[in-house]
C-alpha cells in the first residue's frame, strides 16, 4: 500500500445519561459509519484516507458534526505506522476492512 495513505483515529467518550445525551451520541455514531469510519472497540473508530488534503477536509466535517458535549479526540497515522499495531488480550480482527486487501472497485463488472 502506498506510504501516502493515511488512518484517522477517532476515540470519544460522550455521557449518555439523560434522553437528550443518548440522542446525540446515536447521531454522532451513526455520523461516523456514513463517514466510511470502522469501529475497533467501543468508542474507537478508524477511517482510511488517501493523503492529507482528504484528512482536512474530514476533520471539517467532524467539527461541523461535533456534539458539543463530551471528549473527541483525533490520531492520524500513516497506513504503515497503523498496520504495525499490536493486538493483545484478544486475537486481532482479520476481515477485509483491516488488512491491505481491501480494494474498492467501481463501475461495471467486465465479466458480466
Amino acid at each position: 500500500m502506498s506510504e501516502r495513505y493515511m488512518r484517522m483515529l477517532l476515540m470519544f467518550d460522550m455521557p449518555v445519561e439523560t434522553a437528550e445525551e443518548r440522542k446525540a451520541y446515536r447521531q454522532f455514531r451513526k455520523f461516523l459509519l456514513s463517514e466510511g469510519f470502522i469501529k475497533h472497540q467501543f468508542s474507537v473508530y478508524s477511517k482510511l484516507l488517501l493523503n492529507g488534503t482528504a484528512n482536512q477536509s474530514m476533520i471539517a466535517r467532524l467539527k461541523q458534526h461535533n456534539p458539543k458535549r463530551g471528549m473527541i479526540t483525533i490520531l492520524t497515522v500513516t497506513e504503515k505506522q497503523f498496520a504495525r499495531m499490536i493486538y493483545l488480550s484478544c486475537e486481532r480482527n482479520h476481515s477485509v476492512a483491516n488488512t491491505e486487501a481491501r480494494l474498492v472497485f467501481l463501475g461495471d463488472d467486465e465479466n458480466d
